[in-house]
């Protein structure tokens, strides 16, 4: 049920500067380019901008530079407002990598993004369709201090350039559960390294959203907004199933079409000082979800929970 917000809980969130934009990846999947491979930039950013978005991220349709990529958001009445970017800190050099993130955010910022999302993607199995979830890596202590160093280096990078770092927590990566995510935030300068939260992956994880919303809103620069559809989730075997034949199955979903309790979620959002974007995101296969409608339908429950 959408319990919409009353106006002492809530300013619309124009007022309070929180936008709302789509993932192209509802359309095209980045990970298992087979899905959605036919649909154009054109039509996907027409139809954000035709469902009532006003914000996107980069996918693998964009151009890669940041005069093309803005040009093709301004056609549609859309603006940039971050970017994925993986790292590999523990299998690369450590100077060659943060030498990627300063030109990525360089091209960001010419782009119009304030934000950057980075995830640590060595040993990931989350793009591995016959990795079972149950071989996530884990990481040891000396990989550990490496990795958290790095992503400091990383934030002194992206502060100087002007752009802000959200490190984004993935199934099937090493940054996954909620000791392995309570250990980064600890573990790492709240100046320099802060996080785009994505309520789909922790649910995944076995974390209550709303709880780790309310611990940790301080630390957080950047939302995802995925839903999960408990059926399948509930049916997943860790040992069996990956992440990719997760997504074939139908785990994903967009807000308001799973069990994920976003009127809660949105009231923590609120209640904090939270001003940036939450992007809708749902790894689905397109010719089954039309990405289009659901887009839409995901809007209209969210504007009857903001108040828009």
């Amino acid at each position: 049920m959408i319990n919409k917000l009353n106006k002492n809980e809530i300013i619309s969130s124009g007022d309070r500067g929180v936008r709302f934009g789509i993932a192209p990846i509802n359309w095209s999947n980045d990970d298992m380019t087979e899905l959605g491979g036919h649909y154009t930039l054109d039509t996907m950013l027409s139809e954000m901008s035709a469902a009532g978005y006003v914000g996107t991220e980069i996918g693998n349709k964009f151009p890669k530079d940041s005069f093309g990529i803005k040009k093709a958001l301004t056609n549609f009445n859309l603006e940039l407002a971050s970017s994925w970017h993986s790292t590999f800190f523990l299998s690369n050099n450590v100077d060659y990598e943060l030498e990627k993130i300063k030109h990525k955010s360089i091209m960001l910022l010419e782009a119009g993004a304030k934000i950057i999302n980075l995830a640590e993607c060595t040993a990931s199995i989350h793009s591995k369709i016959n990795a079972p979830l149950s071989l996530k890596p884990v990481c040891d202590e000396k990989n550990w201090k490496i990795l958290t160093e790095s992503l400091n280096l990383a934030g002194e990078i992206c502060n100087e350039e002007g752009i802000s770092m959200a490190f984004h927590h993935h199934m099937g990566t090493y940054i996954q559960s909620n000791n392995e995510l309570n250990r980064l935030l600890s573990d790492t300068d709240p100046k320099l390294v802060n996080l785009c939260a994505d309520t789909g992956h922790l649910y995944f994880a076995g974390i209550d959203p709303i709880n780790f919303f309310k611990e940790n809103m301080n630390r957080i620069k950047h939302i995802h907004f995925k839903d999960l559809r408990s059926n399948i989730f509930n049916k997943i075997n860790f040992d069996e199933t990956s992440f990719l034949n997760a997504v074939l199955e139908g785990v994903f979903t967009v807000p308001g079409d799973g069990c994920i309790d976003f009127n809660s979620i949105s009231k923590v959002i609120i209640e904090s000082d939270y001003n940036g974007w939450v992007i809708v995101e749902a790894e689905q296969n397109p010719d089954i979800a039309n990405p289009f409608e659901y887009a839409r339908k995901s809007k209209q429950y969210l504007n009857n929970i903001w108040g828009n």
